[in-house]
């Protein structure tokens, strides 16, 4: 059908009342031939709306668009009705005509192509589509070159009042004004002549030069630019129409040609020539090689005689000319019945949405773009690109339009790449323009750096890679790979500022593990994609890789962050015949949980670069290397680089071992078809085959090898190699894995609240919290067992009283133990892997037998346990299996259990021996009553500085005559007395140990009854100190002081200084020597004064004997007690007196005087007497240590 004739598929009466009211709308004057508008032309504007609405929408047919086409509508009356619209008019009739002829022009230049595929596959879609497509290239010509007025000037005074009007002022009539305007500037951008259809014009009129040069003249671009500029306020709702404008006035325009002048453009279009005509010239040289004579004109058959003694027939003259020429020309006339694929085929060729065709601009229009772009950037980019990224989270835009943003986003990038350079050539980074620096050329491009974008960047590349949406991967992956080159040239910045910003881009980009395996998922996914969706794949894992490399240099502990999931784990576990019933919500409660299971480890580069290694991967690169004639030095480069890091830095050249691969690789070298030898990088890839196939000789002719490693290697190099044998074909062995020793898992303990019947309820309780019921359903089932044969040997032994012969020396007999069934592999590892199973056998009373890391360890039941033991405990577990226990607080099973030995003393954790053989071999201390103590609190031995000297060892000196006398009078019966009575003392201190390491929540607990008593003992004890304070103030204004002075006794010469603990010390070591003599030696000085005090006052209500709380001072030159001496008796101060509280610093005579309260050391019976030195004093207050003189 010719689509310039009158349709006749369409109503008569339509098109009858079409036509009739494109009559009434107004015509030509036959006087003056001007437009004369009909006196019902807004009626009819109206009328032929609503035909095109109710008609054409809802019968899914053309036909009203089609008879206003052939009525010549748009030029014939549209157009001259709003070139009657002058500039300055203020009639109110004209502006209605106006917007009601803007009402029909959208829907008439409306893009055909969205109607849907139902619609698409439908015959009406068809029928007018290719007549209506070259009608709107007809509105576009007479739109752009409408030679009576300006129409997009006069489409703008349309939407002027309502763009005027403040946001939250404009009425819904205003937003649809903004929006049919913005629609029909969408339209025309869209509007391109068909391929496949004849042009009826100037195909010049309707370009994109065309098309940008209108909008420049008529100051659209100006008005895009206020809209973008106001997309963060005034104009938020309109950000995918402009979305749209931008994508179609852009897509296709090299970006870099647009930043540089015409001579650069000049010598880049000649330089792609003599390329263009290097690369023809080099093609035509290979054939030459083969040529035909001028012979040709005779034909020529050849017979090839086979091995199998078979022929084949193969025709031409180049096939006489050698050997391989033949073989060749052979294989080409073989047919192969190549299997087709069956998957998704690649979308159809759209050149409204289809962005990787080139187009090129004419001089005034890269002015013009060029000037929008660099206003766009500085004022327009940032709210423009927010506002559509917040959109886009709230999914109000299709997924046409997400393509486009992240086309944009990659194309906006690379513009201000290339405007940076040509800043950076033209005035050494110096522009023009103020803005134009180095410094804050970031700033405009910010909106698309921050995490938001990232966020929604890898959230949409992992919805395409799912969906296998290619198209929109490979959107998505232009515009990554720009924000990569991005960061890489900020890191390069003179400002430190940038680059701190670029540190931590990458940082957040690089951090998430889940982004480096979506790259290489995306690149081993390669099938039939196309060259363009391979373009972008493997530049974006070249930039990729190559950056996170150079990172991971410079950071030496980076981290990264992987999800792992453990859902699966626990499915595994569960037992294979039960379904438990979980509530839908819990589910999915631990579904996101699992989910949100993350961790982080250190990142390994080489780790990571292992994964590319693989034969999918090399296969991509190839696939990309087979166009080879058709790609640019920098994507061959991009095929080099890969190639080398796989053959040289991994060294793993087998895989390139291939028969097609090597094939190739001689072809691109030797030809036909191959590389330019003239071209940029032909020694490169001459060097790299050259090596590649050095190695694969010597692959192939490997010394120290079997017979048939040859015929192995011939046989490996038709098929693709897998990864389980790259190791064996690159060695010559296998390789040789270690497996580590299993580790046994963490023992597990109670806490100090769980009783001893409540742990066989805990156990059970944290198995079956862990989905553990099989587990606790075989021990049942072992423990019913043991019981049946431990109560057989019960009743087939004879009654053991019955049994026993006194007389004899025979031990009674013992049962036998049972040893736990472990025939089941699983069972066996669970019981050594399983620490939640391994605390159930352990309370139940099995014992393991093997060490600690033997998995083939046995668990026996000792003979002391009864069948009757066993079978309380079977019933304590059945129990707690249908009635789980409960706890305080709403606690949970887990909660009651922890790791055995966390709670180490410091002298058990220095042990070198087992943990066992220590248990069995230590003596525990017991009290009287046969009850554990608490271990005493160690001392922590200090330690002094390296650069302190040590200090001189002090000795103690003694007379001669003590000495003698000493070593005279020693009693072993009193010495004993007084150990005993030491140990007494020791054992009393250690009932009042309680280390922290031991307290526990049980601790904490609140017992009235107790605190009262213990209040009471402690406000009793408060009495008693006040009342030895106070008599010990009342003495001093009447003392009964004795005083010792027996001259001016000489002095050692030295003075010493000794510490209450070595006075302790000294105690324990030497019970005779704690007395001191009442003829101390003492200086004038210092007068020593020493107090009697009433030991029946200071008496503790809680024991009979006083226990020691401190040391007492040290006196110099002790001696030993003489019968003469006065008596001092012991006053004990309990520990929990608070001298602060009880003595107040008014009186501070009784301080300077050294008053003091001496404590027994040796809980003798006879109080002892002890010397107290003097102290200095000044202003009341002790300005001297303990330090004493001889």
């Amino acid at each position: 059908m010719d689509p310039f004739e009158k349709s006749s598929t369409v109503d008569p009466e339509v098109r009858a009342y079409v036509y009739s009211l494109v009559s009434a709308l107004g015509g030509r004057s036959t006087l003056d031939a001007s437009y004369a508008i009909g006196d019902d032309a807004l009626a009819v504007l109206k009328d032929l709306t609503r035909w095109i609405r109710l008609y054409d929408e809802k019968t899914d047919r053309h036909d009203v668009k089609r008879c206003l086409a052939e009525a010549n509508l748009v030029k014939g009356d549209l157009l001259e009705i709003l070139a009657q619209w002058p500039e300055r008019s203020e009639s109110k009739y004209k502006s209605k005509l106006a917007l009601g002829v803007l009402e029909l022009l959208v829907p008439l230049t409306w893009p055909l192509d969205g109607l849907g595929e139902e619609r698409e596959k439908s015959g009406e879609f068809y029928k007018h589509v290719p007549f209506l497509q070259l009608a709107q290239v007809g509105y576009k010509r007479a739109v752009l070159h409408c030679d009576a007025t300006s129409i997009l000037r006069t489409v703008v005074r349309i939407g002027l009042p309502a763009m005027a009007t403040s946001r939250r002022e404009r009425s819904k009539r205003d937003e649809g004004i903004i929006r049919l305007v913005l629609y029909l500037f969408r339209n025309l951008a869209m509007i391109v002549q068909p391929q496949h259809l004849p042009s009826q014009g100037d195909e010049n009129d309707v370009t994109r030069s065309a098309t940008i040069d209108a909008f420049h003249a008529q100051d659209i671009l100006t008005l895009l630019l206020t809209i973008g500029s106001g997309a963060g306020d005034e104009f938020q709702d309109y950000g995918p129409v402009m979305l749209e404008i931008l994508f179609h006035l852009l897509k296709g325009v090299d970006a870099k040609k647009l930043f540089m002048k015409k001579e650069q453009v000049a010598s880049t279009d000649t330089q792609y020539l003599k390329e263009t005509l290097s690369k023809e010239r080099a093609m035509l040289d290979s054939y030459k090689k083969f040529a035909p004579t001028r012979h040709n004109r005779f034909g020529t058959m050849v017979w090839v005689k086979r091995d199998d003694t078979k022929y084949s027939t193969v025709t031409g003259q180049h096939s006489i000319t050698n050997e391989s020429q033949t073989l060749h020309q052979m294989d080409k006339t073989k047919k192969w019945n190549k299997p087709k694929y069956r998957g998704k085929l690649a979308q159809e060729f759209n050149e409204q949405s289809d962005f990787g065709l080139s187009v090129e601009l004419t001089e005034s229009a890269r002015k013009h773009l060029r000037s929008f772009v660099e206003d766009f950037l500085d004022s327009s980019f940032n709210p423009l690109f927010s506002c559509l990224r917040k959109s886009i989270e709230r999914e109000d835009v299709g997924s046409e339009n997400v393509r486009q943003y992240f086309y944009l986003i990659s194309w906006f990038l690379n513009a201000e790449a290339a405007r940076r350079d040509a800043t950076r050539r033209e005035s050494g980074w110096h522009a023009d323009r103020p803005t134009q620096t180095e410094e804050n050329t970031y700033a405009y491009i910010a909106a698309v750096l921050d995490q938001e974008t990232f966020v929604l960047m890898n959230r949409n590349m992992q919805r395409a890679l799912d969906d296998k949406d290619w198209r929109m991967l490979q959107t998505t992956m232009l515009a990554f790979t720009q924000i990569l080159l991005t960061v890489q040239s900020m890191t390069a910045s003179k400002d430190e500022e940038d680059q701190e910003i670029a540190e931590n881009i990458q940082n957040r980009i690089f951090y998430e593990e889940a982004t480096h395996d979506r790259i290489v998922q995306i690149l081993r996914g390669y099938t039939h994609q196309g060259i363009a969706y391979l373009d972008v794949i493997t530049e974006c894992t070249h930039v990729f890789v190559r950056m996170l490399e150079r990172y991971a240099k410079t950071n030496v502990d980076m981290q990264v962050r992987s999800k792992r999931r453990t859902r699966k784990k626990q499915a595994v576990q569960a037992p294979p015949g039960e379904n438990p019933v979980v509530d839908a919500e819990q589910a999915e409660e631990d579904t996101r949980d699992a989910q949100r299971t993350v961790s982080e480890r250190s990142f390994d580069f080489a780790r990571f670069s292992a994964k590319f290694t693989t034969q999918k991967s090399v296969d991509t690169f190839l696939a990309l290397l087979h166009f080879h004639a058709e790609l640019s030095p920098t994507q061959l480069k991009r095929c080099h680089r890969f190639l080398y890091r796989l053959a040289f830095k991994a060294d793993l050249a087998v895989l390139l071992f291939r028969v097609d691969i090597l094939l190739l690789f001689h072809r691109l070298i030797k030809g036909p078809d191959g590389l330019d030898p003239k071209g940029e990088g032909f020694h490169d890839w001459e060097t790299l085959i050259s090596q590649v196939f050095r190695k694969c000789v010597k692959w192939i002719c490997k010394e120290g090898q079997a017979e048939d490693w040859r015929e192995m290697c011939m046989t490996e190099m038709l098929f693709s190699k897998v990864g389980n044998t790259v190791f064996y074909l690159q060695n010559g062995f296998d390789r040789v894995t270690e497996k580590r020793a299993p580790r046994p898992p963490a023992e597990l303990d109670f806490k100090a609240g769980v009783t001893d019947e409540q742990k066989i309820a805990v156990a059970v309780g944290v198995m079956l919290e862990h989905n553990k019921a099989d587990l606790i359903a075989w021990v049942r089932g072992e423990l019913t067992r043991a019981i049946e044969e431990r109560g057989a040997w019960e009743s087939s032994v004879p009654s053991l009283a019955a049994q026993i012969d006194f007389d004899s020396a025979a031990p009674p007999p013992t049962a036998p133990s049972l040893f736990l069934s472990l025939t089941d592999p699983e069972r066996k590892a669970s019981c050594f892997k399983d620490k939640h199973l391994r605390l159930l056998l352990v309370v139940i009373g099995f014992q393991r037998l093997g060490a600690t890391d033997d998995m083939d360890a046995g668990w026996l039941l000792p003979s002391e346990l009864t069948s009757a033991t066993l079978q309380d405990r079977l019933e304590q577990i059945q129990k707690a299996e249908f009635d789980p226990p409960t706890f305080e607080d709403g606690k949970a099973a887990g909660e009651m259990i922890k790791a055995k030995g966390s709670y180490t003393s410091r002298s058990t954790a220095a042990n070198t021996f087992d943990s066992d053989s220590a248990a069995s071999d230590a003596e525990p201390i017991l009290d009287e009553d046969g009850n554990a103590l608490f271990p005493p609190n160690e001392r922590e031995k200090r330690t002094r500085p390296d650069d302190q000297t040590a200090p001189k060892k002090r000795r103690r000196l003694r007379r001669a005559a003590d000495d003698a006398e000493g070593s005279e009078d020693v009693d072993p019966e009193v010495e004993a007395t007084k150990a005993a009575a030491r140990l007494k003392a020791q054992r009393e201190r250690d009932t009042k140990i309680k280390s922290r390491l031991r307290v526990t929540a049980s601790d904490d607990e609140s017992d009235e009854e107790r605190d009262a008593v213990f209040f009471a003992k402690e406000e009793e004890r408060r009495e008693k100190t006040r009342g030895v304070i106070a008599s010990v103030i009342g003495k001093e204004s009447a003392p009964t002081l004795t005083t010792g002075k027996k001259g001016r006794g000489k002095s050692n010469g030295k003075r010493k200084r000794k510490s209450s603990a070595t006075g302790a010390e000294d105690s324990d070591d030497e019970v005779g020597s704690d007395s001191a003599s009442a003829g101390t030696t003492i200086p004038r000085q210092r007068p020593a004064e020493v107090m009697e005090i009433s030991s029946a006052e200071s008496s503790d209500s809680d024991s009979d004997e006083s226990t020691p709380l401190s040391s007492p001072p040290a006196a110099s030159g002790r001696k030993r007690r003489k019968s003469n001496d006065k008596l001092v008796p012991v006053a004990e101060i309990s520990e929990s007196s608070a001298p602060d509280d009880d003595v107040g610093m008014a009186d501070d005579s009784s301080l300077a005087n050294g008053a003091a309260v001496v404590e027994g050391m040796e809980e003798d019976a006879s109080p002892v007497k002890q010397p107290v030195p003097a102290r200095r004093t000044r202003a009341g207050f002790v300005v001297d240590d303990s330090s004493d003189e001889d």
